[in-house]
């Protein structure tokens, strides 16, 4: 077989032992022993087989019969920022409701720079999943790729921008768009001209664009030029949408002696850190400058001051995508979408100028 071939046929297959063989240019036997650290094998050749091997994402499986004798029973969530707050309570209720109906839970991360989906098809072939939830971050996958995941999976909190497109796919989201829209038409109805965001860098399709675009549009809507100089991304070398990077950033901004009121930060756990760059610089919250967060984290509660967010119901989000992902594996549904509304949640963060 033409090894092009070989690579095309493998975009919707996944690979077997005969694949790497004949990619590899040797027999199936010495990949056999390459695989297994055979001694009976030459080290260069060896090298290459194992190089094939990395660079198709082949997960040997050496047990074939056993697994097509036990039915896997195994959910993996699959999680970008893993160290947000937010994430918690959602994490609960997976482990929570897949243990009840007797599955296994395995919760995998994914680094910024590594794409999902070929986590994913990995994991499938390395644990036998059964399904499969996304969790955080940003889908903006091609049809060929989606293509590639032979086991139901659900989109959930994860920032897409024209939903239509992944009709096909089941998901669970809020409209992170218009709630962000949302609180900055508040801060600009309280009198609030000059409102600085602290925004994701990333310039791809993914939630913090979606807030940030809000951010823009509610300010256009009220009649307020948008500053640029306003606009300030979180540190790509610190831990996103931490307490930590959102000091980091709101301290530059008052260095900065830019003229502001407001800040809008489109994480809590980056609200609270603005909060106490205001404080160490000796102004008061909000006396001095409003701060407004998002996702209702409890800290954003029982912090002093209380947060003004806006509140997802995480819980209720989290139960909906674990309901959907077992009626795709039991084949009760093809697909469904659910968007939740979220709440302004208005605290003592924020006051009015007028």
């Amino acid at each position: 077989m033409d090894k092009s071939k070989v690579k095309e046929r493998t975009i919707v297959e996944r690979l077997t032992i005969i694949d790497i063989a004949k990619l590899s240019g040797v027999g199936v036997t010495t990949v056999s022993r390459a695989i297994n650290n055979h001694p009976d094998i030459n080290e260069e050749t060896k090298a290459m087989v194992m190089r094939v091997i990395k660079e198709n994402h082949y997960v040997p499986n050496n047990s074939a019969r056993n697994l097509k004798r036990s039915a896997s029973r195994t959910i993996a969530i699959l999680i970008r920022g893993i160290t947000n707050p937010f994430f918690n309570p959602m994490i609960n209720v997976f482990e929570k409701e897949i243990q009840n109906k007797k599955y296994s839970f395995i919760l995998h991360r994914v680094d910024e720079n590594q794409n999902e989906v070929e986590v994913a098809i990995e994991l499938v072939k390395e644990k036998r999943l059964r399904g499969i939830v996304f969790l955080g971050g940003t889908f903006s996958h091609s049809r060929e790729k989606l293509k590639q995941l032979t086991v139901p999976f659900v989109l959930s909190t994860i920032g897409m921008t024209e939903l239509s497109e992944l009709k096909e796919h089941s998901y669970v989201t809020v409209d992170d768009y218009m709630e962000s829209y949302k609180m900055v038409d508040y801060l600009c109805g309280l009198g609030h001209k000059r409102i600085a965001i602290i925004t994701d860098p990333r310039a791809d399709v993914n939630i913090g664009k979606l807030r940030y675009e809000g951010y823009k549009k509610a300010l256009e809507d009220h009649g307020i030029e948008f500053d640029e100089q306003l606009v300030r991304w979180m540190k790509e070398d610190v831990e996103s949408y931490s307490m930590i990077n959102g000091y980091k950033v709101t301290k530059e901004l008052l260095d900065s002696q830019l003229e502001f009121t407001a800040v809008y930060a489109i994480a809590d756990s980056l609200a609270i850190g603005a909060c106490k760059a205001i404080f160490e610089a000796g102004k008061r919250v909000p006396e001095d400058y409003s701060v407004a967060g998002y996702d209702g984290l409890d800290m954003s509660f029982y912090y002093n001051p209380s947060i003004t967010t806006i509140k997802q119901p995480v819980e209720e989000m989290a139960e909906e995508t674990i309901k959907i992902l077992f009626d795709l594996i039991h084949k009760k549904i093809k697909h469904e979408h659910k968007i939740f509304p979220a709440e302004l949640l208005v605290r003592e963060s924020t006051k009015s100028l007028s």
